[in-house]
């Protein structure tokens, strides 16, 4: 795998290099721009920015929805006449049938692939035969130059003269080809070709580690409500029926309480929420567990008002109160206290569940946190005892604001443990619903 960075270096100097593309980037700029002594810093420039603006579309994978968005911007970074973008893949019909009329016009349906896009001249000359050009590239994963003879235009002021085709490859398997049009070929062409290919093909291994972080996070979420359910819905629902009898009223609030909690924790596992909802939620939960473990089990709450809107990771601070009463009470009848901290700590949200119960080994915990680092943890974690919740919210964590916020764990045996988190207030592309 070639990184976008190195591509995106490889690329700028492939395409400054040939006159026709720094021409047709340096008509795109308006004025000269302030800072840029020469037309190659302009073209360079021009380079990064088009390659920037093609980028998002590419990001969400290879479909005819993001092969449309980022056309034009290749086609100019290209400096060609026409681009086609084809998939190997041929599952791509839309619900209209485009997909079906798309491959009747790129050459039937004898072999693998389909035209996504044609951008540029000469569509209603060439585009039927793009697919049948682009499928030996697709086939063999190698780079094809399709002569003049070949392409057979009978137009005199056609500049589809020649197509330069190369594949685009995703962890070496040919997803793509991408095909470039042009009166006339040369090396600097074919290998700018190449390397643009080659960032294409870079940012859908990108798209791919996204959809893969994404499928984890929800697969995370769903271990932490596996975890919630069995035992906490069982014992809830018993300490509601005992009340039933004897206190009818405190059964139905209990059971609104119940209800509260239970709609909170099964909503869309992707939802970010605000601090304020997830203490509401923990609130209820405490309740149910106080109706189980009566005067035992004491609790506190200190929140800084200023931090009650913060968006937080959807269950990040239950399961933290759960392996807290589940582990830190240790199964003894003494009182156990719990204490929530939430305070305004300047750009971040300091949040922190204290207990004073029977506390963890260190040398036990880092064993247990280990457990949420890379694939080899995971599969241990099926197995895991105590403070798996604390795993899966530090990874999560980790996941979504980098490894300098995951969870920081204070604790020794007989003295409590104590968790703190912190949350940036303000995060690009996180909202709370």
């Amino acid at each position: 795998m070639v990184s976008p960075s190195v591509l995106d270096v490889a690329c700028c100097a492939a395409l400054t290099g040939t006159a026709l593309a720094a021409d047709a980037l340096r008509r795109r700029l308006r004025v000269r721009r302030r800072g840029f002594g020469t037309l190659a810093d302009e073209a360079t420039f021009a380079t990064l920015h088009t390659i920037s603006r093609a980028s998002p579309s590419l990001r969400s994978g290879l479909d005819r929805e993001s092969a449309r968005k980022a056309a034009r911007h290749l086609r100019v970074l290209l400096g060609a006449d026409a681009i086609a973008l084809l998939s190997a893949r041929e599952d791509e019909g839309g619900e209209d049938g485009a997909g079906d009329r798309a491959d009747r016009l790129a050459g039937g349906a004898d072999g693998p692939g389909r035209l996504l896009v044609w951008d540029g001249a000469g569509a209603h000359l060439h585009a039927a035969d793009a697919l049948f050009h682009a499928r030996p590239v697709l086939v063999s994963g190698r780079p094809r130059v399709v002569a003049p003879e070949l392409l057979d235009c009978e137009v005199p002021l056609c500049r589809v003269r020649v197509a330069m085709i190369a594949p685009i490859t995703v962890d070496g398997r040919v997803e793509g080809a991408l095909a470039a049009y042009v009166p006339a070929a040369s090396a600097a062409r074919v290998r700018a070709v190449g390397e643009v290919a080659r960032w294409v093909a870079g940012q859908l291994e990108l798209a791919e580690l996204d959809s893969s972080r994404a499928r984890l996070a929800e697969a995370e979420m769903r271990a932490l409500r596996a975890q919630i359910s069995p035992h906490f819905v069982y014992n809830s629902l018993t300490t509601i029926a005992s009340f039933v009898r004897t206190d009818p009223v405190r059964a139905r609030e209990l059971l609104l309480d119940f209800a509260d909690f239970a709609r909170y924790s099964f909503r869309n596992p992707r939802d970010f929420t605000t601090l304020a909802d997830e203490l509401r939620s923990i609130d209820r939960y405490l309740l149910l567990e106080r109706a189980r473990f009566g005067e035992r089990l004491q609790f506190s709450v200190e929140v800084a008002p200023e931090v009650l809107p913060v968006a937080v990771p959807f269950l990040s601070l239950q399961p933290l109160v759960e392996n807290a009463i589940k582990h830190g009470m240790g199964g003894t009848r003494a009182r156990f206290h719990i204490r929530i901290v939430a305070r305004d700590s300047g750009a971040e949200a300091a949040i922190s569940v204290e207990d004073d119960g029977v506390g963890m080994d260190p040398d036990r915990l880092r064993e247990v946190l280990a457990r949420g680092a890379g694939p080899a943890g995971r599969e241990r974690r099926s197995g895991a005892g105590a403070g798996i919740g604390l795993a899966n919210v530090d990874e999560r964590m980790r996941q979504v604001y980098g490894d300098e916020y995951g969870l920081t764990v204070e604790t020794a045996v007989d003295a409590g443990t104590r968790v703190n988190l912190r949350v940036p207030k303000y995060r690009p592309g996180v909202f709370p619903d």
